[in-house]
């Protein structure tokens, strides 16, 4: 196994466009969009989403604070973080089959929208956001530098504020179904009581 950072991040890379060729083939047939969030909120969080990944794959941010490592440069834990990137991306793409054709890039709703609670929405309401982060952290994991935590910290934050936003929309059309689902589920985790 070779300690060259390089070598994991093309593996985590590698994961990552696992990921992006099944959201494009799987974005071929959805339902019709019935409400949609304002484009200007949609700029803010591709922004971060974009800041976040810029952090973690773009090597020219490698520079003072963010180019220092959090973690020894080795092969045991680049090998780890690329293990967790897989891991994160089996997850998203697992609940992406599940979400099926209710599945939106943007927080929408759709016409015939169903409340999903097969798969891992069973014990996590947002499990592709959970996916995505389980592979952030590992491919900040692989990485080693403090611009990876820093692209965590940003997805982070924003799924959470997307998340919020999905639950206000999910209530609004579910109601009780959904108030139940939330007592039962947790957000990104699944809940232990």
């Amino acid at each position: 196994m070779s300690a060259d950072p390089h070598y994991w991040m093309h593996l985590a890379g590698a994961a990552w466009l696992v990921f992006l060729a099944y959201w494009l083939y799987s974005a071929r047939q959805l339902k019709t969009v019935k409400r949609r969030e304002p484009h200007a909120e949609r700029v803010v969080y591709l922004a971060l989403m974009v800041t976040a990944y810029a952090l973690v794959f773009d090597h020219w941010l490698s520079v003072g604070w963010l180019g220092r490592r959090f973690v020894p440069d080795s092969a045991s834990i680049g090998a780890v973080g690329v293990a967790i990137t897989f891991a994160g991306v089996a997850l998203a793409i697992w609940a992406r089959r599940h979400l099926g054709q209710n599945w939106s890039a943007t927080v929408t709703l759709k016409e015939g929208h169903e409340l999903i609670r097969s798969g891992p929405y069973g014990r996590i309401r947002h499990p592709i956001y959970t996916g995505m982060l389980v592979a952030f952290a590992g491919t900040a994991l692989a990485l080693g530098e403090y611009r990876g935590l820093l692209g965590f910290a940003i997805a982070t934050s924003s799924f959470f504020f997307k998340a919020r936003k999905e639950e206000r929309y999910l209530t609004q059309e579910f109601g009780a179904q959904f108030q139940e689902h939330l007592r039962h589920t947790g957000m990104f985790f699944p809940k232990l009581s």
